[in-house]
């Protein structure tokens, strides 16, 4: 068994001279961060940088503090669909998270999927 099968980590993947160990964001991603922005109110946006394991990831956080995180590809993907929607984005680095993000993950624990 492999480093990488031991840590759970998934076969890398090559993209632009970068190693992934993740999927590229594609058209759900996207179409999950409209979808709930759609059905919610008092959504923003969060941008996450990329990672050695990931590319650039966005949080959309509704006004309870429900939120989910979904692959983008870029900022200006992530940007780009903000400004379509009329919702804040931020960048995670510079503002952090929303204190009602952290209380309603605080609150429902139990129904959190890892796959999110």
């Amino acid at each position: 068994m492999g480093w990488r099968d031991r840590f759970g980590l998934r076969r890398a993947q090559r993209k632009g001279g970068k190693v992934r160990y993740d999927r590229a964001a594609d058209d759900s991603d996207v179409k999950a961060l409209i979808e709930f922005t759609k059905n919610r109110t008092g959504v923003e946006f969060y941008v996450e940088p990329e990672t050695f394991a990931t590319g650039t990831t966005a949080v959309a956080v509704a006004h309870d503090g429900e939120w989910i995180r979904r692959r983008v590809g870029s900022p200006e993907v992530l940007r780009k669909v903000a400004h379509d929607l009329a919702a804040p984005a931020y960048d995670v680095n510079i503002v952090g998270y929303p204190k009602r993000m952290r209380e309603w993950t605080t609150r429902n624990k139990r129904g959190l999927s890892l796959d999110d």
